[in-house]
């Protein structure tokens, strides 16, 4: 019988770096490093004062969302979009709201502020 560890939290970044509307990209650690797998990555959003992390992956094809290292908004900043096809996401709940991959939603990350440091969690 093996024993499953427990998820740990990961250090991100400390709160007062992140700005509104921007998104701050992230590797996540994983208990079980596999070499063979692609890294897995987050990202920080402060939207609407509110603080939202999300696995970097759109629930559509697993494609990394962002076009570039750290932009995740679409043009007039109200939506998280994805590269590789537009479809558009809530940015406080990660719902899609338009494209193909419509009613599904953004894997959220379980996050805390501690001491002014933004902690994560990866996904199960």
């Amino acid at each position: 019988m093996s024993v499953e560890q427990p998820r740990e939290w990961q250090t991100v970044c400390r709160k007062a770096q992140l700005t509104a509307d921007e998104a701050l990209e992230f590797r996540l650690q994983r208990l079980k490093p596999d070499p063979h797998a692609m890294p897995l990555t987050g990202f920080l959003l402060l939207h609407d004062g509110k603080l939202r992390a999300y696995l970097n992956q759109c629930p559509h094809l697993g494609v990394e969302l962002n076009w570039m290292p750290g932009r995740f908004m679409d043009a007039d900043n109200l939506f998280i979009q994805c590269a590789t096809h537009g479809a558009l996401f809530k940015p406080d709940t990660g719902e899609c709201v338009t494209g193909p991959c419509q009613g599904d939603a953004l894997t959220e990350l379980e996050l805390r502020v501690e001491g002014g440091a933004v902690l994560v969690r990866a996904p199960e």
